[in-house]
């Protein structure tokens, strides 16, 4: 029997560059990533990602854009992933370095993908040209990608 964990992942895009934070503790340490995590009981989806995103970037964000949805299944867990997944195409404050996050700008051609999660290089470039889009991945360990499920959709 499988129970849901809703979480939230956000990335601040800006012409011809993205930011990404390494993430330094925790679930996905060592891998480049958006910032998010965990919805608390009381908040909706986007208060969540914005207090993830302010908590891990120290920026804010008075608009996000809901980008994508995807489910994410790791082999031997009981636990599905629900990432619900936002572009904030603009911010207010600096980026700076919290205890879990180091954030850091990435030009467009430049993704360090080889150092994030294996989906990524495929859900990325959607969110990047601003399309909308459902997923499903499952994963043995974290590494190897089992099975993969993305579609494109008009609305989330």
């Amino acid at each position: 029997m499988f129970t849901n964990k809703l979480l939230t992942l956000v990335l601040v895009v800006q012409p011809g560059r993205v930011l990404l934070g390494m993430k330094k503790r925790g679930f996905g340490a060592g891998r480049w990533n958006g910032f998010g995590g965990k919805v608390q009981p009381g908040e909706t989806i986007e208060q969540a990602a914005k207090r993830e995103l302010f908590e891990e970037s120290s920026l804010t964000c008075d608009t996000l854009e809901k980008i994508g949805q995807i489910k994410f299944e790791f082999v031997g867990e009981t636990e599905i992933m629900d990432v619900h997944i936002f572009r904030a195409d603009t911010y207010q404050g600096e980026p700076a370095e919290s205890e879990e996050m180091k954030p850091q700008w990435f030009n467009c051609d430049k993704i360090p993908f080889h150092q994030m999660w294996p989906d990524d290089i495929y859900w990325f470039p959607l969110m990047m040209q601003k399309k909308k889009f459902l997923g499903y991945f499952k994963f043995q360990g974290h590494d190897i990608i089992l099975e993969q499920k993305l579609q494109e959709v008009e609305h989330l």
